[in-house]
């Protein structure tokens, strides 16, 4: 078992742990959660011997073998398949120990290392390796492809792959879901399951914290202190003792009275009975996750939009796509990926947008956003339809080289230029107020957003979303750098939003707390989906099992 006695650790001169004391035994599967900067991932350096204790007493078997993702961005011209059957080390060592007893001519030695090497799953590291691949998200025709030919993010899931490869008694997992679309995600939950070793993961995403956690770790002033159950039944168990300081419970009550005003204004109105049955939903989490939120570094709102067009939008025949690379032949056609869209989006809609890994939902999105242009079809805009977009990849609105006060002075200046207007006047002392309510005040509103965390650059995209003021949301997976404290005051911003709202995202608990219906990008088409949630993950896992039959890959289930 896994013992810390009394431990102290330092990062610089913050005390992170002072004296904590935890036991995890052998087959935990423990969620380790804590405010951003509370040494989540310092703690993890001390279970994987990169640090060390600065007082206590620290355990771990030593004959635990460990596994856990590289940070690193791989670069090698290796295949997808040969950078992750490297990462069976038990494999890679047998297979050095048959190279080294074929250059001895020691004819029982040479017998006693191909024994191991049978023993060490020689003759299925391939299938397993490419099954690992293809769960997380691959096509079958990516699994000779160099690595270096993937994008940054898939390059990330193919090191997830490289450890889920090695064999463990312990595995580390730090936010292993932030580059994992809703399949793949879906598929990941399912192997960990079936893991029989000793598992820590830090992750932001609850419901998976849930489905794959039985033990909660919480890191909470220095203290590390104990749960026994998922994150939910943590977060309950802390809701108890949190309701006896009463502090922590008031600071909701301005957000719960704002959605019931809401809920008796528009209940008995036709127009609006979904949307206010939505803020039903919010309202009775709202007191389960009163502490969560209570940590949340801040909170925020999004204004209300100065008009509600309706319809927002309409497609029509549409087709949607990318178009030729600048480097192609002229006559090179664009490139294709949802086709005959035949949609209308409505004042107050609330949609989940939903879809396999490499269907089109970005496209779909960033169509709506205008930086796309349609390839054929008609895309009709509402007069004054204003849209506030979060892209995937924060940088694609975000300028490395300025600073949060120079991105909100060129959008003043833009909603100035465009006849828009704003909420509030583009004065510099404003601009720096609007900034210090996101957090970002002082030294930071100089700082180059290169320089920033994931967390910072996505806060400062939802900065620039409120100001604009917009009637439509677009977000596609606005959550893969936020903790989730800021998860769920985005999803409490959502629900008081009298806008629409159109999500991407593979976080379920904002999915189920801000959508009331969705749509599924699916087999180059757009149409409703009729079901929930739950509904969606039972139709991925049968994708996937008619994606393997048809193209005979390898059957998904976990080789020992």
């Amino acid at each position: 078992m896994i013992i810390l006695k009394n431990v102290v650790l330092r990062r610089g001169a913050k005390v992170l742990l002072d004296g904590s004391s935890v036991t995890i035994n052998p087959g935990e599967k423990v969620g380790l959660v804590g405010r951003n900067g509370a040494g989540k991932s310092t703690l993890f350096g001390l279970f994987n011997g990169s640090l060390h204790e600065d007082g206590g007493d620290f355990t771990l078997p030593p004959q635990w073998r460990m596994a856990q993702v590289a940070q690193d961005m791989p670069e090698t011209e290796q295949s997808a398949t040969a950078f992750v059957i490297e990462g069976d080390t038990v494999l890679l060592a047998a297979q050095n120990e048959v190279h080294a007893a074929e250059a001895t001519d020691d004819g029982m030695r040479m017998a006693h290392a191909y024994m191991v090497l049978d023993e060490a799953g020689v003759h299925t590291a391939e299938a397993r390796a490419q099954t690992l691949i293809l769960g997380l998200g691959f096509k079958m025709e990516e699994l000779s492809n160099p690595v270096n030919s993937f994008s940054g993010g898939w390059r990330m899931r193919l090191q997830l792959a490289r450890a889920l490869m090695c064999p463990s008694d312990l595995l580390l997992l730090d936010e292993p879901t932030n580059h994992l679309d809703l399949d793949a995600l879906v598929w990941l939950e399912a192997w960990l399951k079936k893991y029989t070793g000793t598992m820590i993961v830090i992750s932001h995403d609850r419901e998976f914290l849930d489905t794959v956690t039985q033990v909660t770790l919480h890191i909470d002033n220095a203290r590390l202190v104990r749960y026994g159950g998922n994150y939910s039944t943590f977060e309950e168990m802390r809701a108890d003792q949190m309701a006896l300081q009463q502090a922590a419970v008031s600071k909701q009550q301005d957000k719960i009275a704002h959605l019931q005003k809401f809920i008796d204004r528009f209940k008995a109105k036709a127009s609006k009975a979904k949307q206010a049955q939505s803020r039903v939903k919010a309202l009775e989490r709202m007191e389960r996750i009163a502490p969560v939120l209570a940590d949340a570094d801040f909170s925020f709102e999004f204004k209300e939009p100065a008009n509600l067009p309706n319809p927002m939008l309409t497609i029509r025949k549409g087709v949607i796509g990318y178009p030729p690379l600048p480097d192609a032949p002229a006559d090179s056609p664009p490139t294709v990926i949802v086709r005959d869209i035949n949609c209308s989006v409505h004042a107050g809609q609330r949609i989940g947008i939903l879809g396999a890994n490499g269907q089109g939902k970005s496209t779909l999105v960033k169509t709506i956003a205008r930086t796309l242009t349609p390839i054929n079809g008609e895309l009709t805009e509402g007069k004054g339809l204003t849209i506030g977009y979060f892209a995937q990849q924060e940088l694609d609105v975000l300028h490395p080289e300025d600073n949060p006060l120079q991105h909100m002075t060129r959008l003043a200046k833009e909603i100035i230029a465009s006849g828009r207007g704003g909420w509030v006047n583009g004065k510099e002392q404003d601009l720096r107020n609007f900034l210090g309510t996101f957090n970002f005040g002082g030294d930071m509103v100089k700082q180059p957003v290169g320089t920033m965390s994931g967390g910072e650059k996505a806060r400062l995209v939802l900065c620039m979303i409120v100001w604009q003021r917009p009637n439509l949301l677009l977000l596609d997976e606005p959550t893969n750098h936020l903790d989730l404290a800021t998860r769920e005051a985005l999803g409490v911003a959502l629900n008081e939003f009298e806008g629409t709202v159109m999500l991407v995202s593979h976080d379920r608990a904002l999915l189920r707390a801000v959508c009331d219906e969705f749509w599924l990008v699916s087999r180059g088409g757009v149409a409703p989906f009729d079901g929930d949630l739950a509904d969606y993950q039972r139709y991925l896992l049968e994708e996937a099992k008619r994606s393997r039959d048809e193209a005979g890959a390898p059957d998904k289930k976990r080789v020992a």
